[in-house]
């Protein structure tokens, strides 16, 4: 708390910060580093392109002359074009071609990034009551979903898990990004929660089912729309003791088709210490029940990836926060934090709580990285199950049903 709390034994992990990007620049959200993150994934793996020169046989001109590299006459070393001064001519091409080493959308010129906004598709999960509206709400500084005022004496619980999304546009440096919110209220609420998460995993598939329909039509949209799910957050209430039955039994299950994050709420309720000795907990069930949360280490790339992801699985996981949409004066400054009799917690402050690790982890770090997982690994899991189930044929869409009927 402000002032009033001890510093902890522990030294706090300091946030993630993207490469090459100045903090202090960055907008509270962080979504402007999703052009960066793209960069550095681009740098890293590469893209294709493919060029065919037809004509007749004479030395290739591509783009210009290229610094430092000589045209080779005849045959295949025509086609090659090779550079021949060594490292130093290697430099200069690729200094050269830099403006052409990105994709459009990436190029300072291609705006597409800008313009059109990114979609993201983030979900909460967990028993009524631990905030998760809240810390949402939190994390993109706007009401972008809707707090439950909980149950009138009047009302019936509902008997079933309901979904609810909510779309909205945010915009911040310049950068658009299209988020929906995916609530999932009634979740663990019920006496019997024997296979509740299975209307949760029914809309994950049924939103690959949507993309995978779209993506095999006969004259498919430019940009298919993406209602994906790219991240779960899964809420554990801040028990101290273990995770429940039901929280095993849903990572278990959802895990095997969405980037599960699992995230401690109202880490305030906990010392220090409590604090600490849970999320050693929870690492170790999950580890001994086999239950993988993002970022799995299967997909780690490269050494860099591994270093990095490393670190967050084995000190960061689970994030343990607290969230607030009440700004309050602390120390002549304006911070989002919840008010106690003995103290301001601020969200923000990582000696308080783990707030600002989440926040960059999920959209200043990974963003672009639980997007690729989702569409590489869970929807071509997913996928290739479907294709398999209907003998490698697409699943029929409203389309090809017609024109199978206009056919017949």
């Amino acid at each position: 708390m402000s002032e009033l709390v001890p510093e902890p034994r522990q030294k706090p992990v300091v946030p993630m910060k993207p490469m090459g990007i100045n903090a202090n620049l960055l907008g509270y959200i962080g979504i402007d580093t999703i052009i960066e993150q793209m960069r550095k994934k681009t740098m890293k793996t590469g893209f294709d392109f493919n060029i065919m020169v037809v004509g007749r046989q004479r030395p290739v001109e591509v783009l210009g002359a290229m610094p430092g590299c000589e045209a080779r006459k005849g045959g295949q070393e025509g086609a090659d074009s090779a550079c021949s001064r060594g490292k130093d001519s290697s430099h200069k091409a690729r200094r050269y071609l830099q403006p052409f080493l990105l994709p459009a959308w990436l190029h300072p010129l291609g705006l597409l990034s800008v313009h059109k906004p990114r979609a993201f598709s983030l979900q909460s999960s967990g028993q009524s009551g631990l905030g998760k509206s809240t810390l949402v709400n939190t994390l993109f500084k706007s009401q972008v979903s809707r707090k439950s005022s909980g149950w009138n004496r009047e009302e019936k619980i509902p008997k079933t898990v309901e979904i609810k999304a909510i779309g909205h546009v945010i915009e911040e440096g310049g950068v658009k990004m299209k988020l929906t919110v995916i609530d999932t209220p009634g979740f663990g609420d019920q006496i019997n929660n024997e296979n509740c998460w299975e209307p949760i995993e029914k809309y994950i598939n049924e939103q690959y089912e949507k993309f995978l329909k779209e993506e095999v039509n006969i004259a498919r949209k430019k940009r298919i729309p993406d209602t994906r799910v790219h991240c779960c957050l899964y809420f554990i209430s801040p028990t101290g003791h273990s995770l429940r039955p039901l929280d095993l039994e849903f990572m278990k299950h959802l895990s095997k088709v969405v980037n599960i994050i699992p995230v401690i709420a109202k880490a305030d309720t906990m010392t220090l210490e409590e604090k600490i000795e849970f999320k050693q907990r929870v690492r170790k069930e999950l580890e001994v029940n086999g239950i993988e949360f993002y970022p799995q280490k299967e997909f780690d790339e490269d050494l860099e990836d591994k270093t990095e992801n490393d670190k967050i699985r084995q000190e960061s996981m689970p994030f343990a926060v607290v969230g607030s949409d009440k700004e309050y004066q602390v120390n002549g400054k304006r911070v989002l934090g919840r008010k106690t009799p003995w103290g301001i917690i601020e969200v923000e402050n990582l000696t308080h709580c783990e707030f600002a690790l989440l926040r960059d982890f999920v959209i200043r770090t990974h963003l672009q990285d639980l997007k690729e997982v989702t569409h590489n690994i869970h929807y071509e899991t997913y996928r290739a199950k479907r294709l398999n189930d209907n003998g490698g044929l697409p699943p029929m869409t409203a389309e090809t049903e017609e024109n199978h009927e206009s056919n017949l």
